[in-house]
């Protein structure tokens, strides 16, 4: 048992410097530790718990850039996404699914870092944000991979830096605690998850904080930068976590 909360601390360290530095991703990384060792409910639910205290550091810490009309798309988009993600929870073979967001990730991300101009999308309006919004919401209930989808569209929207994470840091904050309040409803938050709780908001504190002040000191392009090598480390995580099981069933 202590070496199971040594590695949800791990986990809650390492994920709230990434969160706190990028204002995404802590589901991914804390997921790419915790899923060796825990449950895969358990470990969707922290995620979403770690990340949603995050967001809560991060938008007090860094707030820049708001804009309501940018923003509404991806958050009523999201609104509809969350209760289909949980809905999928329980059905959904979680190896599988990190197959595919890993090839996704591994192959996109790559391309675009070594790619001289970043390609932007200029078409598709609102609705293409809400879609892509909508996405994010399921990949939410799912465990706590709201933000993936939206800041990789960000990046291809051109948004500057302050502009991307404050669609991206409200986006998730709307929608964790969304995610959250829902698994609360469905049971699936346990009085034995308490104590997991109240190891990952502490340990999450102070790289959550650190990496909010390294943020505000980089630029437009190392940010983009940082964005999509974190993203492909995920995506590489994620492959290198199912991958060995899903051989272990075709064996």
């Amino acid at each position: 048992m202590d070496s199971i909360y040594l590695v949800v601390a791990l986990g809650a360290v390492v994920a709230g410097f990434v969160q706190g530095l990028s204002d995404f991703a802590f589901g991914l990384v804390a997921m790419s530790l915790w899923a060796w060792t825990l449950e895969p409910r358990l470990a969707a639910v922290l995620a979403v718990f770690g990340a949603l205290t995050g967001q809560v550091i991060a938008a007090v810490s860094v707030r820049r850039g708001f804009d309501a009309q940018r923003l509404l798309p991806f958050v009523l988009g999201g609104l509809l996404g969350v209760p289909l993600g949980v809905l999928l929870l329980p059905r959904l073979d979680v190896e599988w699914f990190k197959v595919v967001l890993g090839t996704l990730l591994v192959l996109w991300c790559p391309a675009m870092l070594m790619a001289k101009n970043l390609p932007r999308i200029t078409r598709g309006g609102r609705l293409a944000d809400g879609a892509v919004g909508l996405a994010g919401g399921v990949m939410g209930g799912i465990g706590g991979f709201t933000g993936t989808l939206p800041t990789l569209w960000c990046t291809l929207r051109g948004f500057d830096k302050d502009a991307q994470r404050a669609v991206i840091q409200n986006f998730n904050l709307s929608m964790l605690a969304v995610t959250m309040s829902t698994y609360v409803a469905t049971g699936l938050v346990t009085r034995k998850m308490l104590p997991l709780f109240a190891i990952v908001a502490p340990a999450m504190l102070v790289p959550t904080l650190l990496g909010a002040r390294l943020y505000i000191g980089i630029s437009e392009a190392r940010f983009r930068q940082i964005v999509l090598g974190l993203l492909t480390m995920s995506g590489i995580v994620l492959l290198a976590s199912a991958l060995p099981r899903l051989a272990t069933r075709w064996a």
